[in-house]
């Protein structure tokens, strides 16, 4: 059995580490996956996609934990979520909306069985005290109805993720979601957008617009592009970035997350307006 942690806990404290412990501790046998530790603080929609992004390349079965929850101690639920023949697990805050929009939704629940809890439960560690033993417990066979009263999609919380837009002369419009490690920065739009748009013949002279930056071509790789040049790609997550060939592209366009909104724009080269 597997279980993954996504967290904006970093590496300088012990957080991530002793939900680990509290996991190993019920069940010494399970496989723990760190998903990453580094989303930005409170960064909810970062955390949506990048969950709904990983999930699919683990076993069927796996739990997945998402701690990022900036409402930790207050009147916010807990819920496990069954989705894709996956479970999942965190706060009913928005962070699982891309796996409650999903069309493979089978189940949720609150999260309300103290029989599970670490004891006593911090109003501030909600992680270690609750969600890390849930997961550990799930994976050791308990059901997920045993874990509190079934709720239906619509109960949850969805944060507002927008699918990209079609503008009036048949371009696209998304905007960035957030950066990663490298400082790509990351959008919305995916290759099935593109494709649904565009024909593959012409993404080589598509022309992206974001901010005042203009990209000529979606291209195959980073090195596309001259060194320290702005290149537009299909990343791994499916989805298109704005990157910079040895370069960082969120430091070129002076992005930062949750400060920043910048808008980008795909047309053929005759579309522009």
């Amino acid at each position: 059995m597997v279980i993954t942690l996504l967290t904006d806990f970093g590496h300088l404290d012990e957080y991530a580490g002793v939900m680990k412990g509290v996991i190993l501790s019920i069940l010494p046998s399970v496989q723990i996956v760190d998903l990453s530790h580094e989303i930005e603080p409170q960064d909810i929609t970062a955390a949506a996609y990048m969950i709904n992004a990983a999930y699919p390349y683990f076993p069927k079965k796996s739990i997945h934990v998402v701690v990022v929850d900036p409402g930790v101690g207050s009147d916010r639920e807990l819920v496990a979520v069954s989705s894709d023949g996956h479970f999942f697990i965190g706060p009913d805050n928005g962070v699982l909306t891309q796996i409650i929009k999903s069309r493979s939704f089978d189940r949720a629940c609150q999260i309300k069985n103290s029989d599970y809890f670490l004891s006593p439960v911090s109003h501030t560690f909600h992680g270690r005290d609750i969600l890390a033993p849930i997961a550990a417990h799930m994976a050791s066979g308990v059901d997920i109805n045993h874990l509190g009263p079934a709720i239906g999609p619509e109960d949850l919380v969805h944060i507002p993720i927008r699918d990209p837009g079609i503008l009036n002369n048949g371009g696209l419009k998304g905007y960035v979601i957030t950066s990663d490690r490298f400082g790509n920065l990351i959008t919305n739009i995916s290759e099935a957008d593109l494709l649904c748009q565009f024909p593959q013949t012409t993404w080589p002279g598509l022309e992206i617009m974001i901010g005042k930056k203009r990209i000529r071509g979606v291209s195959n790789t980073y090195s596309h592009a001259p060194r320290k040049n702005l290149v537009a790609v299909v990343g791994g997550r499916g989805f298109l970035e704005i990157s910079v060939n040895c370069g960082n592209a969120a430091e070129l366009m002076k992005y930062k997350k949750g400060r920043s909104c910048f808008w980008v724009q795909c047309h053929l080269p005759d579309q522009f307006i």
